[in-house]
């Protein structure tokens, strides 16, 4: 336990511009056990818990706006259990991607979800995270075959077994999955693994606008080409990152995509593809199959987030809106309209294979009439995106920024979330302040 500055400061934020809230104490467990204790005092003290992971959430999900207890897991690294032969593993939330991985990948095998961050395995949990293999792979709550969760009350339950498949009770594991440490506090995750492709291509290609990119990720998609990442990414993104992290990439709008299997298949793929988005126009078509080459590119990408948020003097305010594909290329339209409307820079990025982009508004923060217009943007594209069938968050969650979206995307679903929610959690101790308004 710490009650010093540093860690009470360090665990009143995360990486989204949310306002901080320092906590009374952070708790570092190290085991299942421990967690049981916390909440045994929180129940007798009636003092509420926040989980933090690594910190790298976006929309406040970890913030302890309430005070009390943050339950940190960063010292619960066990891998508690291995079958390569079943393609599972048991993980405590600790475990961060990058960490399992390096652990699995010299047994052929690989956890897919790449959210960009070293995310912890827990925080992923929290969030039903995904990233840019979500086209092929899905989202965190399509890995989990098992979570071990430590309920308000101090019951220990499992949501599911290390089968593959169940058609047995209700769907525990979509329930928790996406639930931001407001129901329970999970102890171990068991996945299912991936084994790890034979030969990967990557490639890059530009636009005359980010719909003409959003047409063509779309005619990928018809000709059912099993592609492994697919990224929209914009002139001004490719110009902030190319800044940030001295890359040389043509500043156009762009697609980033890449190929992963059999080596004939992918080759073939690639091939196809290069045609495909030749008929739709493209231009700067390169590949790369060296993995030093591939992995500057994806280091590229994930970088854009960070590019834009540590601009010095500057704000940034993000959405991660998801909608179907057929309306994937208006609302990216819509959304450049929104902002140069307002005269504000933004980026728009994003997995559009699954229909998923960021849009990041940059404003100064000393000018309130900035904020409020990058307020405006967001709130008038995720109203749109709602109205057309999708949702406000694809994969970063609700936390705190969301939350006024709730009402409109859910309606009377959400009254029967907040009965979810006192069932499992009567007295509000567990992340309070989050999902619900």
């Amino acid at each position: 336990m710490s009650t010093n500055d540093t860690e009470l400061s360090r665990h009143s934020r995360d990486e989204s511009c949310h306002p901080s809230a320092d906590p009374s104490i952070v708790c570092f467990p190290e085991n299942r056990e421990d967690i049981e204790r916390i909440l045994q005092t929180a129940r007798q003290q009636r003092v509420p818990v926040t989980t933090f992971g690594a910190g790298s959430g976006l929309e406040g999900g970890s913030i302890p706006v309430s005070g009390g207890i943050v339950l940190n897991t960063e010292r619960m690294k066990q891998i508690i259990d291995f079958s390569p032969e079943d393609f599972t593993v048991t993980v405590a939330p600790g475990v961060t991607r990058k960490e399992l991985n390096h652990f699995i990948n010299k047994h052929g095998l690989m956890f897919p979800i790449d959210p960009g961050a070293d995310a912890s395995i827990g925080g992923m949990v929290s969030t039903n995270a995904s990233g840019t293999t979500a086209v092929r792979y899905g989202s965190m709550r399509d890995q989990i075959l098992d979570l071990e969760v430590v309920l308000a009350d101090g019951r220990v339950i499992h949501t599911g077994s290390r089968a593959k498949k169940s058609s047995s009770g209700y769907n525990l594991n979509g329930l928790l999955a996406g639930s931001e440490g407001t129901l329970g506090i999970v102890s171990e995750i068991t996945l299912q693994l991936h084994g790890i492709p034979e030969h990967t291509v990557s490639a890059r290609c530009t636009f005359p606008t980010p719909k003409a990119c959003a047409e063509a990720a779309r005619l990928v998609l018809l000709h059912d080409i099993p592609v492994m990442r697919m990224e929209l990414v914009d002139a001004v993104s490719v110009c902030e990152v190319n800044r940030f992290g001295d890359y040389h990439f043509p500043e156009k709008h762009s697609l980033f995509l890449e190929f992963a299997g059999e080596r004939k298949a992918v080759v073939h793929q690639a091939g196809l593809v290069e045609e495909l988005m030749a008929d739709a126009g493209c231009g700067d078509w390169e590949t790369a199959e060296d993995s030093k080459e591939r992995a500057l590119l994806w280091k590229a990408r994930h970088e854009l987030s960070y590019a834009y948020r540590h601009t010095v003097g500057k704000e940034v305010l993000g959405g991660d809106v998801c909608v179907p594909i057929s309306h994937l290329p208006d609302l990216i339209d819509y959304s450049r309209e929104l902002a140069e409307r307002a005269g504000m820079k933004a980026g728009i990025f994003g997995h559009v294979g699954d229909g998923n982009f960021h849009t990041l508004i940059v404003y100064d923060p000393k000018i309130s009439e900035e904020q409020e217009a990058a307020e405006q943007i967001l709130e008038k594209l995720t109203i749109r995106a709602i109205e057309v069938g999708g949702t406000c968050t694809g994969e970063h969650g609700v936390g705190i920024g969301k939350r006024k979206f709730q009402k409109k995307e859910h309606g009377p679903a959400l009254e029967v979330m907040k009965e979810m929610k006192g069932l499992l959690d009567p007295e509000g101790l567990l992340n309070p302040g989050k999902i619900f308004e």
